[in-house]
């Protein structure tokens, strides 16, 4: 049984060797059942929707997004780490089965491209196996020889002293393509689309991963911990690039970190398999530069066809004071004196205080944040028990880090977008007042699964802040 487990993990996680026809059309389409099985279970159980075949085949992420509207803030993220075997064993197997029909496995990436990989899917479940032809296999040995050769040489020490020095030329030419790759690919997606997509954030630091092993393995075999640790330094040295010239700030990258570092990490495992295992060098660096030019093709149009779902975030407190003197508090609130917590003095815009221009419907609320004011009209005025409004002008979410003044990152200008907010008190038996703050919002970055993750707590804290606030003051008066 053990034997039989192990064999079957291999058979769908490993990079190494090739798939049938037959194996990759059955893998296939079992895994694509249980993956929506499990999903529409775990949708319609916790969100009570009915997540149908054709929501599931959905190239769009927000509208799956759309049915996590509701659901726990776990659920989401959930899903995403869920996802991520499945999308490994698509993106193996496909890797192996180019191989077996006689293409480069650099094509093998399609599977990440939204649509493109159900086309790609079919035409690997049709190509038959390659048989080589006496002219092509000449053509193979041919290449090996003009690449792979090593130089002769008369003597153990200077083989060594050459053979150290195309490692270090391999891992400089590696590092420096990926990086470079990186901030081409940052550079187009955000000054030039204007798009934080999952092209971005999945596609580039994947890509520039697998470019880099595959430049640093081909002179000579390395090991799976080289790889990874010149994988890892390329896509540090990436962000630190991307800091240092003032292209991006210290938070943002530190928020993209635990999703840039390990899918850089499977690229170079990627990287490294093409690389060892190719018999063709040089039609594998042609399928690279396929896969280079294919990327901001991809962000390009991810930038025109994603939409952004509105998000909303509720806080609750329960105030021991009646909702009279809780809605005072509510429509204007005093300065916040408390000591603001550490993520708010590392730069995420912090509230200070609220004051309002006349009452009811059309009146005019201003919350003053650390980054500036949230303008307000009053759409819904019922004392004592609703408040709400739209937000038709904001400050910055954040203060950026960057070792330089006056640097304005493009995710400053209208990623995180605020639309409206509300509040709701409830009198309580026992006299007191639960209060519920809400704020609906629009997040310009994907996969949203991951980002609202940032996104949620922040607007929660800022929620406990003010709050906790009300619920100090008016439980003093």
């Amino acid at each position: 049984m053990f034997q039989l487990l192990r064999s079957t993990v291999e058979s769908c996680f490993t990079l190494s060797g090739m798939v049938s026809q037959g194996m990759y059309f059955r893998w296939g389409l079992g895994l694509s059942v249980l993956k929506y099985a499990v999903e529409a279970a775990v949708i319609g159980r916790w969100t009570g929707r009915f997540y149908s075949p054709y929501d599931f085949l959905s190239p769009l992420l927000s509208h799956r997004a759309s049915y996590l509207d509701g659901a726990p803030t776990w659920m989401g993220m959930s899903l995403v780490l869920w996802t991520l075997p499945f999308m490994w064993i698509a993106v193996a197997m496909s890797i192996r089965r180019c191989r077996d029909a006689g293409y480069s496995p650099w094509f093998g990436l399609v599977m990440l491209i939204p649509t493109v990989n159900y086309l790609g899917m079919f035409a690997l479940c049709l190509l038959p196996k390659m048989k080589a032809t006496s002219a092509e296999e000449a053509e193979r040995q041919r290449e090996l020889l003009e690449v792979w050769q090593a130089p002769q040489v008369d003597s153990e020490p200077p083989l060594m002293v050459a053979e150290s020095g195309v490692g270090v030329v391999a891992a400089m030419m590696g590092a420096a393509a990926g990086a470079m790759y990186a901030g081409a690919s940052t550079v187009l997606s955000v000054y030039v689309l204007g798009s934080y997509g999952a092209a971005l954030f999945f596609g580039t630091p994947l890509v520039a991963g697998a470019v880099s092993a595959f430049l640093f393995n081909r002179p000579d075999v390395r090991g799976v911990g080289a790889t990874i640790l010149h994988s890892l330094a390329m896509i540090v040295f990436s962000c630190c690039g991307l800091l240092m010239i003032g292209f991006e700030g210290l938070i943002c990258i530190v928020m993209a970190l635990p999703i840039l570092i390990p899918i850089a990490l499977m690229g170079a495992l990627i990287g490294r398999s093409i690389s060892i295992e190719s018999n063709r060098p040089r039609r594998e660096s042609q399928g690279m530069l396929w896969c280079l030019g294919g990327l901001p093709v991809v962000a390009a149009v991810e930038s025109v066809l994603v939409l952004n779902p509105t998000l909303a975030v509720s806080t609750t407190v329960e105030i021991q004071a009646p909702p009279k003197v809780v809605w005072n508090q509510v429509i204007a609130f005093p300065e916040i004196t408390d000591e603001p917590e550490w993520f708010f003095r590392a730069g995420i815009a912090a509230p200070i205080r609220a004051h309002i221009d006349g009452s009811g419907v059309g009146a005019i609320r201003y919350c003053q944040f650390t980054t500036g004011t949230f303008v307000e009209p009053i759409t819904v005025w019922e004392p004592n028990r609703r408040l709400a409004f739209d937000v038709t002008e904001q400050p910055d979410p954040m203060f950026e880090l960057t070792p330089y003044q006056h640097i304005h990152p493009p995710h400053l200008d209208g990623s995180f977008r605020s639309t409206r907010g509300e509040f709701q008190l409830e009198h309580l038996p026992n006299g007191g007042t639960r209060l519920t703050g809400t704020t609906w919002y629009l997040l310009d970055m994907h996969p949203q699964s991951y980002w609202t993750l940032w996104s949620d707590e922040l607007v929660h804290r800022i929620h406990l802040r003010v709050l906790q606030h009300i619920r100090d003051v008016a439980e003093r008066a």
